[in-house]
């Protein structure tokens, strides 16, 4: 497994299913290093898959250091948007709930 893989998977075993009521998405995450992953949230229950989804509800670009950075609680996700380090496109409002669904350590 790829440490990039390993962060994935750590962020969906974090994953708050009381944060995520009546949420049906996909959090499309495309690093400029490694390979692109997908969290499905549907039904209370969260799906990490490898690769691309053809219709994701948002799409989040960012380095892997940003990734860590933010899945460690170092940065704060919209603060690394804002500054430019996070791009998305898609339903950008669904980023907003990320913190809650993903709470870091």
């Amino acid at each position: 497994m790829s440490e990039i893989q390993g962060w994935f998977e750590m962020m969906t075993g974090r994953f708050n299913s009381a944060a995520a009521a009546g949420l049906d998405a996909v959090f499309q995450y495309k690093l400029d290093e490694g390979d692109a992953y997908y969290a499905s949230v549907s039904g209370g229950e969260c799906a990490l898959s490898k690769g691309e989804h053809n219709s994701p509800s948002v799409v989040l670009m960012m380095d892997s250091q940003t990734f860590k950075e933010v899945l460690d609680g170092e940065t704060n996700g919209m603060q690394a948007f804002m500054a430019g380090r996070i791009r998305a496109d898609g339903d950008i409002m669904l980023a907003t709930r990320l913190e809650a669904l993903f709470p870091a350590s």
